[in-house]
């Protein structure tokens, strides 16, 4: 069984924990991911900073950060970090609510967790698609997702 683990270390935004989980699950299952521990860590931009930093070397607050501890025969183990300052700052871009932004980061986030990336610009293409294609599992079109805020993520 996967379990998700949901950490809410912010109080600027409503987070509607079900549908985080629901998208990792949904990802996860995709990508033949059926057992582990996949956790998510909701933190404000000063907290997203300091990882970014301590953990990375990048001295500026991102908007996700994924660790893949474990991903192979359909054991997956990582954590997901994302900020709310960001989704509040960023969602207008996308033409939605921060919700539905922070939404877009779990996804983006879980994706790197099950090994894709985006680094090259095909791979970028295909990780938008993915997106696209999960967003739409919760009635969601962002109308910039190429634009939006998962070009700043950083995966370890």
């Amino acid at each position: 069984m996967l379990e998700i683990d949901i950490q809410d270390r912010q109080s600027a935004l409503a987070i509607d924990e079900t549908r985080l989980a629901e998208a990792i699950r949904k990802v996860a299952l995709d990508h033949g991911f059926q057992v582990g521990e996949v956790g998510i860590v909701i933190v404000d931009d000063p907290t997203i900073h300091q990882i970014n930093r301590d953990h990375l070397q990048h001295d500026y607050p991102t908007d996700v950060i994924s660790f893949v501890f474990t991903a192979e025969d359909g054991e997956l183990e990582g954590e997901i970090i994302v900020s709310t300052d960001t989704a509040m700052r960023e969602a207008s871009a996308g033409g939605w609510s921060p919700q539905d932004e922070l939404l877009l980061y779990v996804i983006h986030g879980m994706l790197h967790l099950v090994g894709m990336d985006d680094i090259e610009p095909h791979l970028r293409k295909q990780m938008r698609a993915a997106e696209a294609k999960y967003l739409a599992y919760f009635h969601l079109t962002p109308q910039q997702i190429d634009l939006m805020a998962a070009d700043r993520d950083e995966v370890v």
